[in-house]
């Protein structure tokens, strides 16, 4: 069985919209505004594309990262990696060409199949609406946090608020920076 890692950068109180700059977002930009760079940080940004073997978004943030990260340096790794959508909407014609084979996933229930087939680690990025989603149904298996020294009130969340038995996770990795940030990577227990 794959497992399936949710990776985002998100505020002290859970928010993970806009963190790069997306429009529509009063706080757009977050991540870059008042908090010093501090490069070792950011290590397990690095690690995720060695150690990842497939990508997972929902359509939002496939949207969002798809005409950008296909020709950024810093991504080229993923490049050639498989790529998987979770859409309702979404058709092949709306896919980028030149990011690696991409097929696009209707349901949980296919992302589930795909966490049953042959492989390495599945890494998805963003996709807020999609984590809460897989969450609650139970199919993440770890969380890469880089957690911002920030209260920013409003905004999607990383987590729903959907009232549900406790779920245990377990800190495998962790540690804090001088700039505040701190890096948390948990294993859900099972």
């Amino acid at each position: 069985m794959r497992t399936l890692i949710s990776t985002a950068f998100v505020s002290l109180d859970g928010v993970v919209e806009a963190p790069g700059g997306e429009p529509g977002y009063r706080n757009s930009g977050w991540t870059f505004k008042g908090v010093d760079f501090v490069p070792e940080a950011f290590e397990i940004k690095g690690r995720e594309q060695t150690e990842a073997t497939a990508m997972l978004f929902g359509r939002v943030s496939y949207e969002a990262f798809s005409p950008v990260w296909p020709g950024m340096e810093e991504f080229a790794e993923y490049k050639p990696m498989p790529k998987y959508v979770v859409s309702t909407t979404l058709k092949s014609g709306d896919l980028v060409s030149g990011w690696g084979e991409t097929s696009i996933l209707r349901s949980l229930d296919e992302v589930a199949a795909l966490k049953e087939t042959e492989g390495g680690p599945i890494i998805m990025h963003g996709s807020a609406t999609l984590n809460q989603n897989l969450s609650d149904a139970g199919l993440i298996d770890r969380y890469h946090l880089l957690v911002f020294p920030l209260l920013l009130g409003a905004g999607k969340r990383l987590f729903s608020g959907t009232d549900k038995d406790t779920q245990h996770l377990k800190l495998v990795e962790h540690e804090a920076y001088a700039n505040g940030l701190q890096k948390n990577v948990f294993d859900v227990v099972r």
